[in-house]
């Protein structure tokens, strides 16, 4: 979860009261520091753990919001799927507690916001900045897909950059575990942009690939500045998606080895989509070596010439182990 401007509408400090064996209560506070960002009835800020100093992000969820047993489940889900994963490219859970008015879902801290807010002050990304994002969040989806998880809400707003600039893959609201191989999800969810036509054809039911589809139009929309089907309202959008309606516009060079790998991607049938490893193998991707690891903490500002990132490239595939103390330098 990424930093931002104070919250002044709680209380400072919140209070997890912890039982022991031996019938005490044990109290940890924490301060409540900056607003982070809010969606549906849950905000999030950044607290600070008073004994141990820790800074985290804090997803508060109010009670009353909770009352209906379709939003108790939802949340129970979102966080045994989220406890259950343990991968460098996906956001930490912490820790999970409640008192009388919230549930408090405690999360790694990216300070680096996120990929939307990237793009925001950047237009549009390389296309080395791109290979090395989409290759982070492809392993996060390998990771996910191989658990069984399907993620369902991928979009640039999701995709959290953290203290060493590595993507790590967050909020799991939407996200589903299948219960067996061959299973088919029929919730229609998601956001307008990143949503895969099977999705809203909601008869057919989705799987993995829904993933796959909303990768496709980030990878597209770090590369063009837009997302591919976006329009003015939604309704002309959801068409759109149904249509396959994209072009590459003619203002924005882009290799064919990009148009190649969007391309194949974005298909209406899931099954004519690349698997997680085909990906992988694409030459966009799989490019003899000249992707870089990770990225200096100035390109979330500028966008670095080529040879400057064919150096940061250089030398973070030389000496990989020691890239963070190297590139922070920069």
């Amino acid at each position: 979860m990424q930093q931002s401007q104070k919250a002044n509408e709680q209380s400072d400090i919140i209070e997890e009261k912890i039982q022991t064996v031996n019938g005490d209560t044990l109290i940890k506070k924490y301060q409540i520091g900056g607003l982070l960002g809010k969606g549906g009835f849950a905000k999030c800020y950044s607290v600070t753990n008073m004994e141990t100093k820790k800074i985290l992000a804090a997803k508060f969820m109010p009670k009353n919001a909770l009352i209906k047993n379709r939003s108790r489940q939802k949340l129970i889900s979102e966080i045994k799927i989220h406890k259950s994963l343990h991968h460098n490219n996906i956001v930490k859970f912490e820790h999970v507690f409640e008192d009388d008015e919230n549930v408090y879902i405690l999360l790694e801290l990216c300070p680096h916001q996120t990929l939307n807010e990237l793009i925001k002050r950047r237009k549009l990304l390389s296309e080395l900045e791109t290979q090395c994002y989409t290759v982070q969040i492809v392993n996060a989806l390998k990771y996910l897909h191989a658990n069984r998880i399907i993620h369902r809400d991928l979009k640039l707003g999701n995709l959290f950059i953290g203290d060493k600039m590595e993507i790590k893959v967050g909020d799991f609201g939407l996200a589903t575990k299948l219960e067996f191989d061959g299973e088919k999800k029929r919730t229609i969810c998601g956001t307008p942009n990143y949503i895969a036509p099977e999705i809203l054809d909601g008869k057919i039911g989705h799987s993995y690939e829904v993933d796959v589809w909303s990768l496709g139009v980030i990878i597209y929309t770090l590369l063009i500045g837009k997302p591919p089907f976006e329009t003015s309202d939604v309704k002309s959008t959801y068409k759109r998606i149904k249509q396959n309606s994209y072009s590459f516009p003619d203002h924005v060079q882009i290799s064919d080895a990009a148009k190649s790998l969007i391309s194949s991607i974005l298909q209406t049938e899931p099954s004519d989509r690349p698997t997680i490893d085909e990906i992988l193998a694409h030459n966009f991707i799989n490019n003899g070596g000249t992707i870089p690891l990770l990225l200096p903490v100035s390109t979330l500002q500028t966008a670095p010439n080529s040879s400057y990132l064919k150096i940061i490239c250089a030398i973070s595939n030389k000496f990989k182990g020691k890239l963070r103390i190297i590139i922070n330098k920069y």
